[in-house]
């Protein structure tokens, strides 16, 4: 039996998703703009209209956002890997030809060399960031000692 925000396939319309993700259909139509997510159809009214698979992709963006701190940018990236390997996953397990398998490796091999790229330099920046931190925590401990060694001013 499917709810009102189901239709007869099992899809949910775009502000079922949003529910259960909690987000905003705005949120979704903005990340449609992004290329993270799409409507797996659309109504002739244009509806969009979502599998449960996309309700899981749209949690994976969140926990991206939220967890990692990614960029949708960074988001993009993560995805793009992960959308390479499936299709070479699958393209193994439905048997395609050798030279249709080895480009799609090459093509998740290629997003999974971005991906690992993106991560160093992002990686790089959170420790430039927190060295120059430790710095400024030196420097304010080293004027507490100071100021602590002078008499008092009255």
């Amino acid at each position: 039996m499917t709810g009102p925000s189901l239709t007869v396939e099992g899809q949910l319309r775009i502000g079922e998703l949003a529910k259960r993700a909690g987000l905003t259909t705005r949120t979704l139509r903005y990340w449609e703009e992004c290329g993270l997510v799409k409507p797996t159809d659309h109504r002739f009214s244009g509806e969009r209209l979502y599998l449960p698979a996309d309700l899981e992709r749209v949690i994976h963006i969140r926990e991206l956002q939220a967890l990692l701190g990614l960029t949708l940018a960074e988001i993009r990236i993560v995805l793009e890997s992960e959308d390479a390997v499936e299709r070479a996953r699958n393209a193994r397990l439905s048997g395609a030809p050798t030279e249709r398998r080895l480009a799609l490796i090459d093509d998740a091999i290629d997003a999974h060399t971005r991906l690992i790229e993106r991560m160093d330099d992002r990686l790089s920046r959170i420790s430039a960031f927190r060295d120059e931190w430790v710095e400024h925590g030196k420097r304010m401990r080293e004027r507490s000692a100071e100021l602590r060694a002078e008499p008092p001013k009255r």
